[in-house]
């Protein structure tokens, strides 16, 4: 009988990911208008990617209604980090989406 590696979870790293990204933003200058569209531009973007894959996380779409809502209020520095966590979700979906696309052969027993 073949062993087969123990491996990290992928929702792991994906939470590793997401926590990286989300914390590694500067809080010390006031987000702005631009700020925000520019973030939420690449989260969209990253969430296209995903969706492309046909892997999107329905976290990611209700992270950019929130950042969208917040953008709304006038709450730039809170839709911006929104975004970015959005961003990160989406790309973290990509990783997913990649590394599952061959780690089922692992897993086949031979």
């Amino acid at each position: 009988m073949k062993m087969i590696p123990r491996r990290m979870p992928i929702f792991t790293l994906a939470a590793a990911f997401v926590l990286l990204a989300t914390t590694s933003t500067s809080l010390l200058a006031a987000a702005s208008e631009a700020d925000f569209n520019a973030a939420y531009a690449e989260a969209e973007a990253a969430n296209k990617q995903a969706g492309a894959q046909r892997d999107q996380w329905t976290t990611t779409a209700a992270t950019l209604a929130n950042a969208k809502k917040a953008a709304e209020s006038g709450n730039f520095d809170s839709a911006v980090a929104e975004a970015r966590e959005a961003e990160a979700l989406a790309k973290a979906s990509v990783f997913q989406a990649t590394h599952e696309k061959d780690a089922w052969k692992a897993a086949v027993i031979r």
